[in-house]
């Protein structure tokens, strides 16, 4: 970290977002340069893709985008964190986008309604940041693989919340 030191945090800009694929994709393909919520609105990104996509995709092609968009992400925002020398920059969208479509990939079929409760607690979840998700932002802050991976995991872990809160309300 001492190597960001004295250097500025790197403001992202489209130019920012187009340098890098790594940029284009934890950026969540723009939704992150948003200047007011970027979570927020890089969870209504990851919901009107899901329901773009979800007519297109199987079970198991869902489990796949999943886990392949939670590894490329991984590196993602392992590389943007470290170009925007910040070790998590709310800019940085991909967690919750691969992190919601966890949510309503889990919770399919879901009306509008349902979809709404998830988007609602999972941005609950992830803003305030207790328990789980204040685990995960902590214990893995910082630049590098470990860094990349606590930018991802504090949302699963927010995913995680929402679905069980849900679960208990279905139950």
């Amino acid at each position: 970290m001492s190597e960001f030191a004295n250097a500025p945090m790197v403001r992202p800009t489209w130019a920012f977002l187009l340098s890098h694929p790594a940029h284009f994709i934890a950026l969540g393909a723009g939704a992150g340069l948003t200047r007011f919520a970027p979570g927020t609105v890089g969870t209504l990104w990851a919901w009107a893709s899901f329901l773009l996509l979800q007519p297109l995709m199987s079970v198991p092609a869902w489990a796949v985008l999943i886990g392949v968009g939670t590894l490329v992400g991984w590196w993602a925002c392992t590389v943007t964190a470290r170009h925007m020398r910040i070790a998590d920059s709310g800019h940085i969208v991909w967690d919750e986008v691969v992190a919601f479509w966890l949510v309503l990939w889990l919770i399919a079929p879901a009306g509008f309604w349902a979809q709404l409760v998830a988007f609602v607690l999972f941005r609950f979840f992830d803003a305030v940041k207790f328990g789980p998700m204040a685990w995960a932002d902590q214990t893995f802050k910082g630049f590098g693989p470990r860094g990349g991976f606590g930018i991802l995991l504090d949302d699963f872990a927010a995913a995680l919340c929402t679905l069980l809160v849900i679960a208990l309300w279905r139950f």
